[in-house]
């Protein structure tokens, strides 16, 4: 029988297999919201009203689609598909000296994205808007892009040489191995420090999209737009790594090299200022007098540090990718290097000191977002300082007119004698008649 027979016969079985698949039609209709669970169970039992073979199993492959394009569903299927690809692309041979701990970073690395966003939830609310859930989905594919690309780095690093100019290469940036050995990952405090400053970023991820955070849209947009510009100019000044020698700097030679500086120092200050300038701007139109203050220094200091966090995360995940194919990837190799005719052993000293200056991205997802907090609330407290009050206050010599005061109390009449109570009522009788 031929591929497509079998293939054919294993879909019938699939139509036929009614109780095989009871289980899974439940499991997937779990994953489903509240509101909706008791349609996908219902949706899942009426299958065995229709005829087995193909109608059946169209029937069944309709439901799975529905309610795999849930949004909650969707989101948890296409999270646990790119987890799962990041944790095999990352996952350590055991031919790796530590790669137990290795392994255990990918598992914890891979639990904490899991479970976060459930706490989140709890304490801080759901994603406030589209911006939000789309800011979610940026920042996790970054952290699972980061997984595999860090491993390939590792792994290189620690792979020493079994001899030849490769090991005397090796010796000079690494220092003295054993040849032929293989090792891999920073060390339980290197990866406990991974792991922390990870759940630091989702964390704060999680928080500033959240509900009840009350950040307004405009605010989101701003600082991940500044952020974004930010880390693309960062990464055109360091795509191997932060190094002032040339090797790490392929495409951007001598002089050209200065003005990439100079806007990269700029934009770090600037960009969270001018972001949180822009966001509090916008978000006070809307608030009560007393409130903007408080309203200003909230929105300014989350598009301030939305801002320094996308920079960072951005120039971290896109840097170390590129030292990443730089090692696995000979086409990128040429383009890198494109009409330098190097020798292997020039190539694999590049490689090497490329991927030592890797570690040091993680000073800029530690520095970046303090420097971006402390811009993005600055200009707060400068437009908060009270002016120079006219001389005299309001209404005195300089000052604009105040609203006029009370008017003098006319005389009483008859010579100062107060008019008595019955004497008014008489009066005002009199006139009457």
């Amino acid at each position: 029988m031929s591929w497509l027979g079998r293939a054919v016969a294993r879909l019938n079985w699939l139509g036929r297999a009614t109780p095989r698949l009871n289980w899974l039609g439940r499991g997937a209709a779990r994953l489903m919201p509240g509101e909706r669970r008791d349609w996908a169970e219902a949706v899942w039992a009426e299958a065995q009203q229709v005829p087995p073979g193909w109608p059946r199993l169209a029937w069944r492959a309709g439901g799975v689609w529905m309610i795999a394009t849930q949004r909650r569903t969707g989101t948890l299927l296409l999270f646990a598909a790119a987890a799962g690809v990041a944790a095999w692309s990352a996952w350590p041979s055991p031919s790796v000296s530590d790669s137990a701990v290795e392994r255990a970073d990918v598992i914890a690395t891979v639990v904490l994205l899991a479970g976060l966003p459930l706490m989140a939830r709890q304490f801080f609310g759901p994603p406030d808007n589209r911006l939000a859930r789309w800011l979610r989905a940026g920042c996790y594919a970054a952290l699972l892009a980061f997984m595999p690309a860090r491993a390939v780095l590792e792994l290189f690093i620690g792979a020493v040489p079994r001899g030849g100019h490769d090991l005397h290469t090796f010796d000079v940036f690494e220092g003295h191995g054993v040849p032929g050995t293989v090792s891999g990952g920073l060390g339980v405090p290197g990866e406990v420090m991974i792991l922390l400053m990870t759940s630091c970023y989702v964390a704060a991820g999680l928080a500033l999209t959240a509900r009840r955070a009350q950040l307004a849209p405009a605010t989101l947009a701003v600082g991940a737009g500044a952020g974004l510009a930010l880390g693309a100019v960062m990464y055109a000044v360091a795509p191997l790594g932060f190094n002032v020698k040339f090797p790490n700097r392929p495409w951007l030679h001598g002089s050209a090299m200065v003005p990439f500086e100079v806007l990269a120092w700029v934009l770090l200050f600037c960009a969270p200022l001018a972001a949180g300038l822009v966001a509090g701007l916008r978000s006070a139109k809307s608030v009560p007098l007393e409130r903007v203050s408080a309203t200003r220094a909230r929105q300014g200091a989350a598009a301030g540090l939305v801002c320094s966090g996308v920079g960072a995360l951005f120039v971290t995940v896109a840097g170390t990718g590129t030292t990443a194919l730089l090692v696995k990837s000979a086409w990128v190799r040429s383009l890198l290097y494109h009409g330098q005719h190097l020798t292997a052993s020039a190539i694999y000293g590049r490689e090497l000191f490329a991927s030592q200056d890797v570690p040091i991205y993680g000073l800029t997802c530690v520095i970046f977002p303090i420097i971006g907090l402390v811009m993005g609330v600055c200009w707060v407290g400068y437009t908060n300082v009270p002016g120079p009050q006219p001389e005299g206050g309001p209404g005195g010599p300089g000052g604009p007119g105040g609203p006029p005061g009370p008017e003098p109390l006319p005389d009483p009449p008859d010579g100062g004698r107060d008019l008595e109570v019955p004497e008014l009522v008489g009066a005002g009788m009199g006139h009457l008649t």
